[in-house]
């Protein structure tokens, strides 16, 4: 009982104890919307600790989707049915403009929002619920996809549902790409689009469609007659889920796919039988459309990632202060203390990289950058997604360790941690996937624009990590020269670890600066960090991650 007790107490708010995204938010954002968002967040926060993450653990164990395809007189509704909790939680986080205050004013700011306050909220509801905190990144794509190219008949159809805040009728958003014969091979997609006056109608299926039926509007790819071959004769599309009078839009779901985690989200096979869409933007242009799209799903699959990191240091945290064994606390153990040490400087390092990377987002979204700073974006994007996926699942296996037995009964949230964490490696991109991306990028140097960067940002920074990490960077760089000079076939057995130094170079410069800015709590994550993620440390020495403890 006292384990329970202490658990409530330490994730009652999954704000108030965070200092490093308090520091985050004040470091990045004017102080009237800071003191905004530290009220907003504060509630949220709360709400989320308490009553999302109760109706979470419903949805996961006996509540999630099901799919009702017929209604009683035999009528095909592909209807998609959630539980009322699910229906609160939907309502309720809209309502806090995680999607809709990116693309329009936050009326007591008389501003728009921005990213950075978007992946604050994100980050604090996928510690409770991962599993929808993806219909929300879909809805967030739609929108991003919408506000940047469609033509005004069509942003104005959708935009203001997509966005909306409790004023008008909320059109959650997807993005269907993924069909049976292609998987990430979109060029090989066949769904096709049939010209039907001035608008055009869709044949096919997509076999992997997240949020069917709880969409209202889907962005999808198809190809139109005559187009060519590969992912350049593909179309975008704006396909709504019902028509006007409510009828289903020549849609329907053939099942729900039964999935492993994140089980708050429908994942279904989608039949479109002549559905009416609309073309968004230049017809010749949809992979590019959404690809970018897919840019900004990255960094959400970052942001889900970091929410699963954090509780699932918080859960080792707090049962390894309140748990007793051999006459001692389990924290008073060096091990544990190495293991929870290590946990909070990798987490720390992680967000305020994963902050760092959503500024420069924002700059890139708005146009306010050109095509070299485009480009160190998409890297770090790719080098973000991949290693904070793979550390969700380390970090969730940490927490069951610390729990022993205990982290493997579903009593505890622990086993859907590692679940939901499972996925994220496969969203959005596997690491094989983000790869070829790194190669991409290298043929165009956009490695050489980050390495300058980085070198860049290291130079006013003092201190010994500081010039261990400036010679690390040399290092990166000349295996990067002779990475470009290999076959083909060898850089991509290369490339993957490749991206992991360079990741970890690029959250070591991050950490350091924020280190430099803060104080000495920050300045000692920094140093764990570096020594966890290099490995400087001698045999037989003391971590510093006990040192600190």
């Amino acid at each position: 009982m006292q384990v329970l007790t202490e658990q409530q107490e330490r994730t009652q708010n999954f704000y108030t104890h965070d200092t490093t995204l308090q520091q985050i938010l004040q470091d990045m954002l004017s102080e009237p919307f800071y003191h905004y968002a530290n009220r907003e967040l504060t509630t949220f926060g709360e709400h989320v600790a308490t009553v999302i993450d109760a109706r979470a653990k419903v949805t996961d164990r006996e509540g999630e989707p099901r799919l009702q395809r017929y209604n009683e007189f035999g009528e095909e509704v592909s209807q998609v049915i959630v539980n009322e909790g699910y229906k609160n939680t939907v309502k309720e986080t809209y309502e806090t403009g995680i999607v809709g205050y990116v693309h329009k004013k936050i009326p007591e700011l008389n501003q728009k929002g921005n990213y950075v306050y978007s992946f604050a909220q994100g980050y604090i509801l996928a510690q409770a619920e991962p599993g929808f905190y993806c219909p929300v990144t879909l809805t967030m794509a739609t929108a991003y996809l919408l506000d940047h190219f469609a033509d005004e008949d069509v942003k104005q159809r959708f935009l203001p549902h997509v966005a909306a805040t409790g004023e008008v009728e909320l059109f959650e958003g997807a993005t269907f790409l993924t069909e049976r014969q292609g998987g990430s091979d979109v060029g090989a997609n066949i769904v096709r689009a049939v010209k039907d006056g001035e608008h055009y109608r869709l044949f096919g299926e997509k076999y992997f469609a997240s949020n069917a039926g709880m969409c209202g509007v889907a962005m999808v790819l198809a190809r139109m007659e005559d187009a060519p071959g590969g992912s350049k004769g593909l179309t975008l599309f704006a396909v709504p889920w019902k028509r006007e009078d409510g009828t289903l839009n020549g849609i329907t779901i053939r099942r729900l796919k039964d999935k492993l985690g994140v089980r708050a989200v429908p994942s279904g096979e989608v039949v479109f039988d002549g559905a009416q869409a609309f073309v968004v933007g230049d017809p010749s242009k949809g992979i590019y459309y959404m690809l970018e799209a897919l840019n900004l799903s990255r960094i959400c699959n970052a942001a889900a990632s970091l929410g699963i990191m954090k509780r699932a240091l918080d859960e080792a945290t707090t049962y390894a202060t309140a748990r007793h064994a051999f006459g001692h606390r389990l924290l008073d153990y060096p091990m544990v203390q190495q293991t929870i040490g290590t946990l909070k400087a990798k987490h720390h390092a992680s967000l305020v990289t994963l902050f760092d990377l959503v500024q420069l987002y924002d700059d890139v979204s708005s146009g306010r950058v050109g095509r070299e700073q485009q480009l160190i974006v998409r890297l770090l994007i790719a080098l973000v997604k991949k290693e904070t996926a793979e550390q969700a699942i380390h970090f969730a296996h940490e927490a069951i360790e610390i729990h022993g037995g205990n982290g493997y009964i579903e009593d505890f949230v622990t086993p859907r941690l590692l679940r939901d964490a499972q996925v994220l490696t496969v969203w959005e991109g596997t690491a094989n996937i983000l790869a070829h991306e790194l190669i991409r990028i290298i043929k165009q140097d956009g490695h050489q624009l980050l390495l300058a960067l980085l070198e860049q940002r290291l130079a006013p920074l003092q201190g010994a990590e500081v010039q261990f990490v400036k010679e690390r960077l040399q290092e990166i760089t000349t295996q990067l020269e002779q990475f470009t000079k290999l076959p083909a076939a060898v850089q991509t057995l290369e490339a993957k670890g490749l991206m992991k130094k360079l990741s970890d170079l690029y959250e070591s410069v991050v950490v350091l600066e924020h280190a430099d800015k803060h104080g000495k709590r920050e300045q000692q994550l920094a140093q764990i960090y570096i020594q966890l993620t290099w490995k400087t440390i001698a045999f037989g020495e003391v971590p510093l991650a006990v040192q600190y403890s």
